[in-house]
């Protein structure tokens, strides 16, 4: 699976580079969502039609809340590493981190409050994290535990990430991931914000 994910967008950088017209980019924001929701809703199919994970989840208490706590906590941690060793503002590191992933919303809010570059800075740092979790996904679930996929998908646990939980870890799983990505999706356009007034 991650060899043709690495395949398919490689084939998609050539095409786009060599052989679309630069008109095409209009539209394809548009092709996204319309494939995406397709995935999601077949994803959606197969949790509805496992009944029993919906019960199931009450078993799991405080887990399903301590999962994107987690997320947060860790993902602001690297925010802050990384001011220290960029020798950027705090604030800028922590409101770069907040974007968890979201990397279109997170650019346009820090390119209005800051600048082009350091909304360029969260565009590109939060592709990177998706492509990453797109790359190590199979191999977080191999070696570490299903429910550790969840953290690097950060706000895409809902969304773009969402079909490849499903495909390695169990729908059990998917729903924890589907409730951490959603959380943490609301949570950026209020804490990038708030973490770029700080200090």
């Amino acid at each position: 699976m991650t060899k043709n994910i690495l395949l398919a967008v490689s084939i998609g950088i050539i095409i786009g580079h060599f052989f679309v017209p630069i008109e095409f980019s209009n539209y394809i924001e548009l092709f996204i969502t319309i494939s995406l929701s397709f995935v999601l809703f077949l994803v959606g199919i197969d949790l509805g039609i496992n009944r029993s994970i919906f019960k199931g989840m009450k078993k799991h208490g405080l887990i399903i809340i301590m999962i994107p706590i987690g997320v947060i906590l860790g993902t602001l941690f690297g925010g802050v590493l990384s001011s220290i060793i960029l020798k950027m503002p705090l604030n800028k590191g922590l409101s770069v981190s907040a974007g968890f992933g979201w990397y279109s919303l997170s650019g346009i809010i820090l390119t209005k409050l800051d600048s082009a570059k350091l909304g360029t800075i969260a565009f590109l740092s939060n592709v990177f994290r998706e492509l990453l979790t797109f790359i190590t996904i199979p191999f977080i679930a191999k070696y570490l535990n299903d429910y550790s996929v969840i953290a690097p998908a950060g706000a895409t646990a809902m969304d773009t990430t969402l079909p490849l939980v499903s495909k390695y870890t169990s729908p059990e799983v998917v729903v924890m991931s589907f409730f951490s990505g959603a959380l943490l999706s609301t949570l950026v356009p209020f804490l990038v914000p708030f973490f770029y007034s700080l200090f």
